[in-house]
């Protein structure tokens, strides 16, 4: 294993026994903010790890820090050898960091139930995804009886919600004046459910004074949350062998989508029309780029652009493989051509028969 593998591997482990520590705290001072912090950084570091472990890159050329925690995603769901998320998982490592994100910046007050599923499910998730990639056992790492305790801990996401939405209908009963509380409820609701529907981003202030009139209004729950309607929670063993996963319901799948797309995080409940996205064969990319095909494919392998997800995908069709290119594989050309010296691309790139002999 690569040093640095093995030192990212010994932080996000550092973070998880910190999250765990700190959700079994007998009191409440800082207690959810500290969770999601922990919970998402040893995830960050987690990915990473795996992504170097796969021989991916976590650094863009040029650049000087690391690769974000959406981009650890997409990498993880990439097509190459460097994928190991599901679909399902990305969701889940989504609605962590969107949690996350809230509570250090703003406002989050998280219900007992929703931090406790956030952190057995992510507890699950770390071991599965240390298990899969590194093949190494996290009861090597934590003592068996290190987990997160709940005195009633959920089991059905629909009736969280539910239970959810009737306290914060409570606080908002005319006279009591707890609105700012009713807000910070509902928002650790919407950022899940948000991320269970593949969109990307904090809910607004508009959008929680929406939430909030329809939930005061009585309006059902899974009209306001349609995103959790689709998830459920499946739970395997007992007592500190319990494994709690996030699952879609059958006929919900997940799709990877463009990075930019307008709403639209790391993955998405719509379905994309991968071809339509890759919409482009070498011809077309060299005529949008302004160069001959060979030295278009000169350019690509310089780039390694074959490495990338957003700008490359080969689709078996029968026995034959289509490699095809995105739009995002003209931005990346042109921006790199002002500083290319093309005379060494070719040289270096070119097909064989055109080099020089020696």
């Amino acid at each position: 294993m690569k040093r640095e593998v093995r030192l990212l591997l010994s932080k996000a482990v550092d973070s998880l026994t910190l999250s765990v520590e700190v959700f079994n705290r007998p009191y409440d001072r800082g207690r959810q903010t500290a969770v999601l912090i922990f919970l998402d950084h040893a995830f960050e570091m987690l990915l990473k790890a795996a992504i170097l472990h796969r021989n991916g890159r976590i650094r863009e050329r040029r650049a000087k820090q690391t690769i974000g925690f959406d981009a650890c995603i997409r990498v993880g769901l990439s097509n190459g050898t460097a994928r190991f998320l599901s679909h399902e998982q990305a969701l889940l490592l989504q609605s962590i960091n969107g949690l996350r994100d809230a509570a250090q910046h703003h406002i989050l007050d998280v219900s007992e139930g929703q931090l406790y599923m956030q952190a057995q499910s992510g507890l699950t998730l770390f071991r599965d995804l240390l298990q899969s990639v590194f093949s190494r056992n996290l009861a090597i790492e934590l003592p068996e009886r290190v987990l997160p305790l709940a005195t009633h801990a959920p089991t059905d996401l629909q009736m969280l919600f539910e239970t959810e939405v009737e306290e914060i209908r409570a606080l908002l009963r005319p006279g009591l004046r707890r609105q700012t509380e009713a807000m910070a409820r509902l928002r650790p609701l919407a950022i899940l459910d948000s991320a269970m529907r593949g969109e990307k981003g904090q809910p607004g202030r508009g959008e929680l004074l929406k939430m909030k009139r329809d939930v005061a209004s009585r309006r059902p729950w899974t009209e306001i949350f349609p995103g959790v309607a689709f998830v459920q929670i499946t739970t395997e063993g007992a007592g500190p062998k319990v494994e709690l996963r996030l699952t879609k319901k059958e006929g919900t799948p997940v799709y990877l989508v463009p990075e930019g797309t307008p709403g639209a995080s790391v993955v998405a409940v719509k379905r994309v029309d991968e071809l339509g996205f890759y919409n482009l064969g070498l011809k077309q990319l060299a005529e949008h780029v302004e160069l001959s095909m060979p030295k278009a494919l000169a350019v690509v392998k310089e780039l390694r652009l074959q490495d990338e997800p957003e700008c490359f995908k080969a689709f078996r069709i029968g026995k034959m493989t289509l490699k095809r290119y995105s739009q995002k594989a003209i931005e990346r050309i042109n921006n790199a051509m002002p500083r290319l010296d093309m005379a060494r691309v070719w040289e270096a790139h070119k097909p064989p028969g055109k080099r020089k002999r020696t």
